[in-house]
């Protein structure tokens, strides 16, 4: 059993007044979007968000195929950590995948390769003796060439997350990466994720302009 975690929580600040996570691509509300590309991917979804967002939200995941739990941010502004923190508190499966609400390309088969990673259900690795090995980690995140960790793109074990946000929180930490750090991960490069998918997996939404250009791909 496993979950998603939608982070959707932020003010849209780059995208003008309206909420993005509810906002209309071509014809879809975008968390919608994301929501149902990872319906044949795990079994149930929970939705990080701000208090004033359930009723929205809970309107553009109407008729959604899975059990859908609302993780309430106490205090909204405390930024991305503290909403993938809450979101992981409402998992009741040990992993979770978490993604952004503003990212409607997703791709299911890097996810499921994610969960295998993250689990140890992708065959292991190969020791220094040439035995195989499978052993399982508590984050498995993508790491593209040349770049930054995607944090929001990542399987986690959600309880060892969940403590490693809380502590980073407590340190005044604000960087999403920084809990990672504390957890026993493992990298995903670019070459594994090119082969189960495309990096338009990774792609934000966070403007006018970039959802204007999305709406002309799924239009």
């Amino acid at each position: 059993m496993s979950t998603a975690v939608v982070v959707a929580g932020g003010r849209s600040t780059r995208f003008g007044e309206a909420d993005k996570a509810v906002a209309d691509l071509a014809g879809t509300p975008m968390i919608r979007r994301v929501a149902d590309r990872l319906a044949g991917v795990v079994d149930a979804l929970v939705v990080n968000c701000r208090e004033e967002q359930v009723s929205a939200v809970r309107a553009a995941l109407d008729g959604y195929p899975l059990d859908t739990a609302f993780a309430v941010d106490d205090d909204p502004d405390e930024g991305p950590m503290a909403g993938i923190r809450t979101g992981l508190r409402a998992v009741e499966d040990e992993y979770a995948f978490v993604v952004a609400c503003d990212m409607p390309f997703v791709e299911p088969d890097v996810v499921r390769y994610l969960f295998e990673r993250a689990t140890g259900r992708d065959g292991g690795e190969a020791g220094a003796d040439g035995e195989t090995r499978t052993r399982s980690y508590d984050a498995a995140v993508p790491r593209l060439d040349d770049e930054w960790f995607q944090t929001t793109h990542a399987v986690y074990r959600a309880a060892a997350m969940a403590d490693a946000c809380d502590a980073a929180l407590e340190r005044g930490e604000r960087r999403v990466v920084a809990p990672l750090f504390e957890l026993d991960y493992v990298v995903v490069d670019e070459p594994a994720i090119r082969a189960r998918g495309s990096l338009d997996t990774f792609e934000n939404v966070n403007t006018r302009e970039e959802f204007a250009a999305a709406e002309e791909r799924l239009a």
